[in-house]
């Protein structure tokens, strides 16, 4: 099963995320913190990051880092979701090595089609 790690600090986004992650069949890790979330990436080797970009412990600009430094991580697609909608800040997300940004608040409607465009069609079974 392809497996995501959703990283957010806002529990309702999270929710949010996993519960359409899951309806689409997906396999959801999920934390709260940047630093877990960091260490889990390492642990569970997720085919996906969601990081939000303002997190408690660690960023997300540093959790992307982090894993693009890692040679066993680096290829791992990493999607910044955020609120920050300022003028340039696709670019610099998008400079400092996520692999895309979507705006928050999602929209569940399109959500799962954005995150799928990163990833192979979701399998199911062990």
């Amino acid at each position: 099963m392809t497996k995501i790690l959703v990283i957010e600090d806002h529990p309702t986004s999270r929710e949010l995320m996993t519960y359409i992650l899951r309806c689409t069949g997906y396999e959801v890790i999920e934390t709260g913190d940047g630093r877990t979330g960091l260490e889990l990436a390492r642990t569970q080797r997720p085919d996906l990051v969601i990081s939000d970009v303002q997190l408690p412990g660690m960023n997300g600009f540093e959790i992307v880092a982090a894993i693009k430094r890692d040679p066993a991580l680096s290829a791992i697609p990493v999607v910044a979701v955020t609120a920050s909608a300022m003028s340039g800040d696709r670019e610099n997300i998008i400079a400092a090595g996520f692999d895309d940004y979507l705006s928050k608040p999602i929209d569940p409607e399109i959500f799962a089609h954005q995150i799928a465009r990163h990833l192979a069609p979701p399998r199911s079974g062990p």
